[in-house]
């Protein structure tokens, strides 16, 4: 052998086995690498090249063994390797079942076809009963070689293992899936264009990792070109679907006109079919489905349909759209939904929230926007998520921008809502937040503005000693001859500042207040909404002792318990003259006025077993500071309470012996907690400090979150008893709407 001998190596390898696309025929795709060896053995040159080797099978009818067949195409096609003798018979079956199309030479009769419209997302009407497993994928593909509906079975549980990224390198090395899904799409993506729709999603799980992009894009040109024809007829089916829904939605939108029959429509499910048809892109389909589920989301039963097919997550995806009618049309929509409290938390919880702010700034949009943010202000749970957003800035600022002119009902609502969180009216009062809003109001004498300030008092921190430059303004306004909503809201505000370093002394005899404070005592002077804010007004100065011992000599006193007795009824009234007091007894001043010259002990004895919780408690830390300054009361006290439960004693042992034939109502418990703090309010040792109040309710509205997962309403004062009043929550009064 010469010196520069060379050495040419061929080697085969096989590759994917297939059916041929008309013919009773096999495919058979291979690979040949030549390549050019130097004498020591080494790689100097080589080439690759793809081909395919065509079996017919011409003798194959219904009647042929297809097994035998099978292993006398593997015995002499040496490109077959006898481990895919199962894939031949899958195939050769096939083959055999397959209808002849007209090359083989028979004559086929076409059948006249309609395309009934239907909803085309991916995986629309498929709930398989099992999941899929990679170890299964052999039967999933035998599948693929049965009926239309094994097929679309097959490949949809194909494609459960296409989403998983891990199954997807695996899926490759199948040549038989990979081959056989390529055959399905070809020849059945007319008879279902759902089976369509699965093979190319299965196909676009691939194409989202580039090391996939040659089975997606496979360089194969005849696989490519059908797969991207097959692509092509579907989406101009899928449009030619989307005029005929246009078409038939706007018929049945006109025939809704008549209720009867848009309650028949309701029967069959309308409800459901147009939110299934939400998923659609077609913008022009979407304003008419969304006009069409508009008109009817103003009946409950249609609302409660929407609710249950997550009409709301489908919607949130419009917010923001480009086209203009669309976006304004599913926010009517959603403005019709929000009435509902479940669909306002739905809309929150699919973040609406941050795009109904991002449209305050959209003139077209911005007042059915603002509608919305209201009606989800409503809601304590979600006030304190307008702090992430850029809302609050942006209200102060249209705020700001009206001058004086009239405030628009939503913007200042909203603002009345979202100013009783506390981290919002942070937010509003940083920078000259306050002080704009305290101008405005007080120039004009608005009633919601100064509503909107008094929410914002109401909270501890950091926010109520900004209000101390503003005392003197709004105590002027305490006036006989204002309006009596414009009073309510100035003496709420007033009556909120409860701030260690503020003379109230000082502030009553500059304004001339006390006898002001005195008259509305009166029952009947003004409406009891207003007494009831003079009556908390009193019990915030109280708290200063020289102005407890001014209010004490003007009499006002005696006019407390005068009050007490003609509302006696109303457990609000009552808790918070009580709450006066309790804050009187605290200095020895107005404390000897109350015990030697009044009858306030006796009205408190009264009152401590009333079945008002919070009356119970204010009443018995009052007495236990009375019994310790008192003895001749001290001793009247402690009798009662021996009586009380003393009688509560015997009304057990008689329920006890009436009920003795069952034994297990009790299991051997001697309740001795009835004998301990009865309403589990008093501390055991009969001690008394202000602090006993710190676990009450709060004023206004203000929820904080326990750790057990239930809200309470936190308390407005810095001082600690003041109790819980239901301002702003009166459960006879529904929200505030002041927009038709």
């Amino acid at each position: 052998m010469q010196d520069d001998a060379r050495y040419l190596k061929r080697k085969v390898t096989a590759g994917s086995l297939d059916v041929h696309p008309t013919e009773k025929a096999l495919v058979v795709h291979y690979e040949v690498e030549a390549s050019i060896l130097g004498e020591g053995g080494g790689h100097m040159l080589g080439e690759r090249k793809e081909g395919q080797k065509i079996i017919r099978v011409k003798s194959l009818s219904p009647s042929t063994d297809v097994g035998a067949l099978a292993k006398k195409v593997v015995e002499e096609c040496k490109l077959i390797p006898p481990s895919r003798l199962p894939q031949v018979e899958q195939l050769l079956y096939y083959l055999q079942n397959r209808k002849s199309s007209p090359v083989e030479g028979k004559t086929e009769k076409k059948e006249k076809r309609t395309v009934k419209p239907r909803e085309l997302t991916p995986f629309e009407g498929m709930e398989l009963d099992e999941e899929a497993s990679i170890t299964r994928v052999d039967e999933y593909i035998e599948l693929l070689y049965e009926g239309i509906p094994e097929k679309i079975r097959g490949s949809a549980l194909i494609l459960q293992l296409a989403r998983n990224p891990d199954n997807l390198e695996e899926l490759l090395h199948n040549e038989a899936a990979l081959g056989a899904l390529a055959r399905v799409l070809r020849e059945d993506w007319k008879q279902s264009v759902e089976l369509a729709t699965i093979i190319i999603y299965i196909f676009f799980c691939f194409s989202s990792f580039s090391q996939f992009h040659g089975v997606s894009a496979p360089e194969n040109g005849s696989l490519r070109r059908d797969q991207d024809k097959a692509v092509r007829k579907y989406h101009g089916l899928l449009s030619k679907q989307e005029q005929l829904l246009r078409v038939s939605l706007y018929l049945l939108l006109n025939l809704a006109e008549d209720t009867r029959t848009e309650l028949k429509m309701r029967n069959k499910n309308i409800v459901v079919l147009l939110v299934k048809v939400l998923e659609r892109d077609d913008e022009e389909l979407l304003v008419l489905v969304v006009s069409f589920l508009k008109k009817l989301s103003i009946f409950l039963e249609n609302k409660n349909d929407m609710a249950e097919v997550d009409t709301v997550e489908r919607l949130a995806r419009l917010v923001p759209c480009d086209h203009e009618d669309l976006l304004n049309l599913t926010l009517r929509l959603l403005l019709n939904l929000s009435f509902d409290s479940g669909l306002r938390a739905k809309m929150v919880e699919v973040g609406l929230l941050p795009k109904l702010t991002a449209l305050l700034g959209d003139e077209n949009n911005r007042q059915v926007a603002m509608r919305i943010l209201y009606h989800i202000s409503i809601d304590d749970r979600f006030k304190g998520m307008f702090v992430y957003t850029d809302c609050i800035p942006q209200l102060m600022q249209m705020l700001y921008e009206h001058g004086e002119e009239e405030t628009e009902a939503e913007l200042i609502s909203i603002c009345i809502n979202l100013a009783a969180n506390k981290r919002n009216a942070q937010l509003m009062c940083e920078g000259n937040g306050l002080k704009m809003l305290m101008k405005r109001a007080l120039k004009l004498k608005d009633c919601l503005l100064m509503k909107m300030i008094r929410n914002i008092s109401q909270h501890d921190g950091q926010t109520k000693p900004v209000f101390i430059d503003y005392v003197g303004d709004l105590a002027a306004e305490i006036r006989a001859e204002e309006e009596e909503e414009w009073l309510l809201e100035c003496l709420g505000t007033l009556a909120n500042l409860t701030i260690p370093d503020l003379d109230w002394e000082l502030v009553l005899k500059e304004y001339n207040l006390v006898p002001y404070l005195k008259d509305r005592l009166k029952p009947g002077s003004a409406e009891d909404d207003l007494i009831l804010e003079v009556v908390i007004m009193i019990g915030t100065v109280s708290m200063d002792d020289a102005c407890a011992a001014m209010l004490a000599k003007s009499g006002i006193i005696p006019a407390l318990i005068e009050l007490l007795n003609a509302q006696q009824e109303d457990d609000e009234f009552v808790c918070q003259i009580i709450y006066v007091f309790y804050q009187m007894v605290f200095h020895q001043a107005t404390r000897d006025v109350i015990i030697k010259d009044t009858q306030a002990p006796a009205y408190l004895i009264d009152l401590m077993h009333d079945k008002n919780a919070e009356i119970r408690k204010v009443c018995d830390n009052t007495l236990d500071i009375i019994a310790e300054y008192d003895e001749e009361w001290g001793r009247k006290i402690q009798s009662e309470k021996f009586r009380f439960h003393n009688n509560q004693w015997l009304e057990m042992v008689e329920s006890r012996q009436a009920d003795e034939s069952e034994p297990y109502l009790y299991d051997n418990d001697d309740r001795t907690d009835l004998f301990y703090s009865a309403d589990g309010i008093t501390p055991a040792d009969g001690s008394v400090s202000p602090d006993f109040f710190n676990d009450l309710q709060v004023q206004n509205g203000d929820v904080h979150h326990t750790g057990d997962g239930s809200d309470v309403f936190d308390q407005t004062s810095s001082s600690p008893g003041r109790p819980a009043t239901a301002y702003g929550f009166r459960p006879d009064e529904q929200p505030f709407y002041q927009y038709t």
